[in-house]
């Protein structure tokens, strides 16, 4: 573990364990000490912090402050910036607790920053190995913190809990959440929930092999409380409890899920109910993605793509709700879920809403599960609606086709982890909606755990059961800001944005509803009608939400800045990708704006010529970047590169050497998997081959 402590006393320092403290001084205290579940609660109402991911408990990003409001909007300037010091994908959503901010950048490091003037309290880096970067199906990043009584909760891309003190940065314990490291390699890249004494943490990877579950843990000693599955176990008796017992008779026991683990990850929505003691958790996707495979003779295939309520006290099965059951597309449930009350058909219900990958908007009565209503927010093209049972219509063959096709929404989502916003003064959902096109087909030569050329990503791990893009997709990319209204199950204005994968949104009592864009902006609309009121731009473009806060009577809004994500790693909307910064305005701000980097000052930018390579080996070069390199640095002259560079756009001593380099572990400090043990040197060159051919034939843009 490696801690650096900034210090502005000039007396002496000790270093003891790893931490940087003035030797005389004694214990800080933190602010955070006084956060627990009244003060999480309060601050709903009150707004000044910014106490956990989503604000509060109900995780509906809607701030009561209203100093920044639809007159005043248009006088925000910039108040600091803060450096985190990074080059990949910026997802957090800062924590702020009396004039403390804390957030995360990649690679799970922790920064405590002045939320008054962004100068550095201390930082924290848990020093995650960098070839875990192959674990992780959807870059390197992290969602952020939890804050409870004085300690500070993150998760680490290679599957620790750590606590650390509030105040000074030091470790307090540590815990591996991983079952077995052997067999599955999980990632942490969402935010921790806490509440009465326990934190609850889930898992990425579902992509690769990954067993379901979350875990609940004591916040003080960081002992397990309880762990509840998400799949089962194993395909027979003995089971751990009934809910998983009951899983099971929906999977087939001969199905690929039992050497692959079944997915089912919760890797992102995890709400707590303070008024029914329940937690709510959004579970991902079935691996392998293609239940042909996964899982032959059909079934539901519980509880993936489900929302799930738990006991909160136990962690013991209350209900679920699947909105695709038997997933097939990748449609995780693993979005934004929001709790909130509403008037339906006359009779006051409490409710969740989410905006689900596979394009419909959902609302839920939270006391029992049942399907309220459900409707579609974009075009989809899998499914016409749903039954009177809460089933989804499929179309005919939407799953089981002998020819390649293209679903929408495909795998990346109508709506994937960015989070959306209620505001209640409008009764409005404001959803950063997309399409990105993509088409599977039917692999039958598909082997679980199998490095085969030509399977996506396979390799590395990647375990979809399915070819993608063996056909051009016809459907068009977009980007949307979307506001909808939950009740009547209808959009009340939208906004085109252009490019897909843009930030969060957050919403205020000032009538406003902010959001920062893939093509490097933040802007400010009106939450009534959608009229845009400010912008300004920022350094790259934006994936993450943003939030506000108040210090000494003056309303701050402040937005963490990072390309990247799974999109964004292969492609980008915006000339300018400058490394990762906090962004913080005020009313009135007037502070320089940093340097801004364009990609063209440090990448090529024209196509990469003038290296020799045998034509003979295109194809099986092809083959292999497809089972090795599309999902990091996309297609060769087509995509143009993200958070990672296009290949195509090499310097031409990277190609002409790029076995050295690649089996060297050259790259492995930034992130790069080692792939000394999965290629040798002729595999390599015949990469480089198709690299280059790729780029001699290319189109002209």
């Amino acid at each position: 573990m490696k801690l650096r402590h900034v210090c502005s006393l000039a007396s002496a320092v000790a270093i003891t364990l790893g931490v940087t403290s003035t030797a005389a001084a004694p214990p800080a205290k933190s602010p955070a000490e006084r956060i627990d579940d009244a003060a999480i609660l309060a601050n709903e109402k009150q707004g000044n912090d910014w106490l956990s991911y989503n604000l509060g408990y109900h995780e509906q990003r809607y701030s009561p402050l209203h100093q920044i409001n639809r007159d005043t909007v248009g006088r925000l300037g910039l108040a600091w910036t803060y450096a985190l010091d990074t080059e990949r994908g910026v997802e957090a959503s800062p924590i702020v607790v009396d004039g403390v901010m804390y957030v995360t950048g990649p690679w799970s490091v922790v920064h405590a920053v002045d939320a008054r003037s962004g100068r550095r309290l201390w930082t924290y880096d848990p020093q995650v190995p960098r070839s875990y970067g192959a674990w992780a199906c959807c870059d390197v990043v992290n969602r952020g913190v939890a804050v409870y009584k004085g300690r500070l909760f993150v998760g680490t891309l290679d599957g620790y809990l750590l606590a650390l003190d509030a105040a000074s940065g030091r470790l307090l314990w540590r815990v591996d959440t991983n079952l077995d490291r052997s067999k599955y390699k999980h990632t942490i890249t969402g935010a921790p929930r806490v509440f009465a004494d326990t934190v609850l943490i889930g898992h990425g990877g579902a992509e690769l092999s990954a067993l379901g579950y979350v875990s609940a843990y004591d916040a003080a000693s960081g002992r397990l409380k309880w762990r509840w599955f998400s799949v089962p176990r194993r395909a027979r008796a003995p089971f751990d409890d009934p809910s998983q017992a009951a899983a099971a008779r929906t999977w087939d026991p001969s199905g690929a899920w039992t050497e692959v683990g079944g997915g089912g990850t919760i890797w992102d929505a995890i709400v707590y109910d303070p008024e029914l003691q329940r937690v709510y958790l959004g579970v991902g996707n079935g691996l392998p993605w293609n239940r042909e495979v996964r899982s032959p003779r059909d079934g539901d295939n519980l509880y993936v793509a489900s929302i799930v309520a738990l006991d909160a006290r136990d962690g013991h099965y209350l209900w679920h709700y699947q909105p695709t059951p038997g997933d097939a597309w990748d449609y995780d449930a693993a979005e934004h879920l929001i709790l909130a009350d509403f008037q339906i058909d006359g009779r006051k219900r409490q409710v969740l809403l989410q905006a689900n990958k596979n394009g419909f908007f959902f609302v839920i009565d939270r006391r029992d599960g049942r399907l309220l209503s459900a409707q579609n927010f974009v075009p989809v093209t899998w499914a016409k609606g749903y039954d009177q049972r809460g089933r989804p219509i499929e179309v005919e063959d939407a799953r089981a086709r002998l020819k390649p096709w293209e679903t929408v929404p495909s795998a990346y989502g109508a709506h994937n982890w960015q989070p959306m916003s209620y505001n209640p003064d409008t009764g409005l959902v404001y959803i950063p909606a997309q399409g990105v096109p993509l088409a599977i087909a039917q692999d039958p030569d598909w082997k679980a755990n199998r490095g085969i050329p030509g399977r996506p990503m396979s390799n590395l791990g990647w375990n979809l059961g399915y070819l993608l893009n063996t056909i051009a997709p016809q459907a068009s990319a977009f980007g949307r800001l979307i506001a909808w209204d939950p009740v009547a199950q209808r959009e009340a204005w939208h906004q085109d944005l252009g490019a897909p994968w843009n930030g969060g949104t957050l919403t205020t009592a000032g009538g406003l509803v902010f959001q920062g864009t893939a093509d490097g902006r933040f802007v400010a609309y009106d939450a009534r009608d959608g009229r845009q009121l400010w912008q300004t731009e920022v350094g790259s473009g934006v994936i993450a939400a943003p939030v506000t806060y108040a210090i000494d009577g003056e309303q701050y809004v402040a937005l963490a800045v990072g390309w990247g994500g799974v999109f964004g790693l292969a492609q980008h909307a915006t000339e300018r990708l400058s490394p990762g910064r906090v962004y913080v305005y005020k009313l009135g701000g007037d502070a320089p704006a940093p340097a801004v980097r364009s990609i063209a000052s440090f990448r090529r930018t024209t196509l990469v010529s003038g290296v020799s390579y045998r034509k003979e080996d295109v194809a099986e070069g092809g083959a292999l970047y497809l089972a090795n390199c599309l999902f990091c640095h996309g297609v060769p002259a087509v995509n143009n590169g993200g958070a990672l560079p296009n290949l195509a756009y090499s310097d031409p001593q990277v190609l002409a050497h790029l076995p050295d380099l690649v089996l060297g572990d050259a790259y492995v400090p930034r992130g790069m998997p080692e792939f000394r043990d999965r290629l040798d040197k002729s595999q390599v060159e015949k990469i480089a081959a198709f690299v280059l051919n790729m780029a001699e034939t290319a189109s002209p843009h």
